[in-house]
């Protein structure tokens, strides 16, 4: 039944904005036209809810005869191209349509009731000069009656008018540009009789609106396995087995791996989470955000079980994006996207914080990652999930009980990894680049070299790795006397403004020749 209803809300400002179509207006009677079946099914639901708003629904009786008697079932698509109004809704449109397509028939029928009416042999003809005449040969002897007109004598016949004759000539010659005026202006009058009805149609808009929403959340929950999770006021969000709804639907290989979730003020405020790219911590992340998004909108979520608590916003920190119009860099953009979550973030609000501080130095990322974690344990105490790759942020867990530790699980056969998908209690003690860097195929050489770097790294601490000394370095051309003192006391000494241009030129050629004698270069 829905299937069959257009938006016609949106049609109905067109209505009142004066833009709607021809088409506007016969998807709007068809919407109306299933309104009644709509409501008969909604009369047997046991829900409140659906009760409340099937008796929102009005079927607009007044409006949907008027479009029915006046408007074509397959009207042209533009109203000032005529073929709109449906025939019987206007007589003066129907006789201007009738002259038009029957001009044939009705010359003839005109003619056979003068000749019956005069006795006089005559036949109608027409030209561009003279427009619809009565032509009567002179061998016609009987006298013409006194309304007729003549109009051009030939040397056979004579050419006359009549008051009825010109009176078609004129509607059949205007009929065209008639009947268009004439349906654009029924058009505007039925457009103007339905405003009227614009605000209580607009409530029937909004009220099937929400039966579909319902509906669509309600097959969603069926077809999908959801269940109705429940709502508390513990600040207590507690997910089993919840799924992301989108991407479970679009694996085609494995299938998608459910986690559970546990956030509060007392013991898991803030939820630290490490492991390594493509494991699935930004899927988990946003996954919670989702679930509570479904279930303060009213909706079943994709879960064993759930039990959650409204909050007043949802503040994400995921991905990198640049403005270089403004000459703002990725780091920039993610810096006042924190800060912005820093000042309006409350203890009732979810923060998702994907890899603070990537965009910059190692050391500097760390300690903006542990100074945001300690700011929002301190200030805000919002239920927050904080993805990292600086595993060395797990120690944060042993100096607050609000702070917990996990990671996502992975399975090591030598240089190869698969991951799990599986959100554990604890932190992962490396981050596993190489690994994906692997995964993605870059070549073998360039891993060795990196695996190479990253054991110099761990050894040192973190200290800057050596470059390898490229092998019979090429010496310079210029040497180092281009800069010594000679040269550097010529080029200071001179103004090169006041020169001219050979002086110029000379003073060039003599500093090229003592930069080739101070590098041995003949």
């Amino acid at each position: 039944v829905l299937d069959r209803i257009y938006d016609f809300e949106r049609i109905l400002t067109r209505i009142e904005t004066g833009t709607v179509s021809p088409k506007d207006l016969v998807a709007l009677r068809e919407s109306l036209a299933v309104i009644p079946q709509l409501k008969q099914v909604l009369s047997g639901a046991s829900a409140d809810l659906l009760h409340s708003l099937n008796d929102r629904l009005q079927t607009h009786d007044d409006v949907y005869d008027l479009l029915c008697r006046g408007i074509k079932d397959e009207p042209g698509l533009v109203i000032r191209n005529g073929g709109v109004i449906r025939d019987g809704f206007s007589p003066e449109l129907d006789e201007i349509r009738s002259i038009a397509a029957n001009s044939h028939a009705f010359l003839q029928e005109l003619e056979e009731k003068e000749r019956e009416k005069t006795g006089i042999k005559m036949k109608i003809g027409y030209t561009k000069v003279f427009g619809y005449y009565f032509e009567i040969s002179h061998a016609n002897t009987k006298p013409i009656p006194d309304y007729y007109v003549r109009k051009q004598t030939l040397v056979n016949a004579e050419r006359y008018i009549t008051p009825e004759l010109k009176e078609f000539e004129v509607k059949v010659l205007t009929s065209q540009e008639r009947m268009l005026a004439l349906e654009y202006k029924l058009f505007g009058d039925i457009r103007r009789q339905i405003q009227g009805h614009i605000p209580a149609m607009q409530e029937t808009a909004r009220a099937i609106a929400r039966i579909d929403c319902l509906y669509s959340l309600a097959c969603a929950a069926y077809d999908n396995r959801y269940v109705r999770p429940s709502l508390n006021t513990k600040a207590t969000i507690s997910i089993k087995d919840g799924r992301h709804p989108i991407i479970e639907k679009y694996l085609k290989d494995e299938l998608f791996v459910p986690n559970d979730v546990t956030l509060n003020h007392e013991d898991h405020e803030i939820l630290v989470i490490t492991g390594p790219n493509m494991a699935g911590k930004s899927t988990y992340m946003r996954q919670v955000a989702v679930l509570v998004l479904m279930a303060q909108a009213g909706s079943f979520i994709p879960a064993k079980e759930g039990s959650i608590c409204p909050v007043d916003r949802i503040f994400t920190r995921i991905g990198a994006s640049d403005d270089i119009l403004t000459g703002q860099s990725t780091f920039m953009m993610e810096m006042k996207e924190v800060s912005y979550i820093l000042k309006h973030a409350t203890s009732r609000s979810l923060l998702i914080l994907d890899e603070i501080g990537r965009g910059t130095s190692t050391f500097d990322g760390m300690s903006i990652a542990r100074a945001v974690i300690e700011y929002c344990l301190k200030h805000i105490h919002a239920l927050t999930l904080f993805a990292t790759h600086y595993h060395e942020l797990i120690a944060m867990a042993d100096d607050s009980p609000k702070i917990k530790n996990y990671t996502v699980a992975v399975k090591e056969r030598g240089k190869n990894i698969k991951f799990l998908r599986r959100i554990i209690p604890g932190g992962a003690d490396r981050s596993y680049g190489l690994h994906v860097a692997r995964l993605a195929g870059l070549p073998e050489s360039l891993l060795k070299r990196a695996d190479v770097i990253l054991e110099d790294l761990e050894k040192n601490g973190g200290a800057p790795v050596p470059a390898k000394a490229p092998v019979n370095p090429a010496p310079s051309p210029m040497g180092d006397s281009l800069f010594s003192s000679p040269v550097i006391d010529k080029l200071l000494s001179v103004d090169v403004s006041s020169m001219t241009p050979i002086e110029a030129i000379s003073f060039l050629y003599n500093l090229q020749k003592d930069a080739k004698e101070g590098s041995g270069i003949q």
